[in-house]
């Protein structure tokens, strides 16, 4: 079995994170270490819970909630940058020369790529290094076309219907 494989979920579609989130739980169920890492998001999810009482499953993120990306402030990006390359740095080359984990997903990760939130340099490197030794999930729409060249599984999420195209909000179990 060929290890080290890069898969994409992205798309205007519900379903990316629910797809990762299933994939490392199918993988700690197996015996294999997983590191979820998880972007633009700081607020309490209901993944990010059942992800942490899962044993052989580590989860890393912001511990603080930003508003969106169109309605924050220029500090906001700034701050919400410095994170998420924190979160990079702590999962760059030694996750990978050390064998920590078997599985890496990268929650939302397209997003600070296209908004200029994150080194998009490093993260290429990482991914680039990462094929072949470890498992990457990478999530979110609008993927620049490095992901799209290194992805050995692409699935777009399409949406054809929205409960939020009739004024129906997101739902706490459902959408978070």
């Amino acid at each position: 079995m060929k290890a080290g494989l890069i898969h994409l979920y992205y798309g205007d579609g519900k379903g990316k994170t629910t797809a990762a989130v299933g994939l490392a739980v199918r993988a700690a169920g197996t015996g294999k270490r997983v590191l979820f890492v998880q972007f633009m998001k700081g607020g309490e999810t209901g993944e990010i819970k059942s992800l942490q009482d899962i044993g052989g499953i580590t989860v890393l993120r912001s511990k603080k909630k930003f508003p969106f990306y169109r309605e924050m402030t220029l500090e906001q990006k700034q701050e919400q940058t410095s994170i998420h390359n924190q979160l990079l740095n702590t999962i760059s080359i030694g996750t990978i020369q050390n064998r920590e984990y078997d599985m890496v997903i990268l929650d939302e990760i397209t997003y600070p790529c296209r908004w200029g939130l994150i080194d998009c340099g490093k993260l290429q490197d990482f991914l680039y290094l990462g094929k072949g030794n470890i498992e990457i999930i990478c999530t979110g729409r609008n993927p620049d076309a490095f992901f799209l060249e290194c992805a050995d599984y692409i699935t777009e999420m399409k949406c054809i219907r929205h409960p939020y195209e009739k004024g129906v909000t997101a739902r706490e179990g459902i959408e978070y």
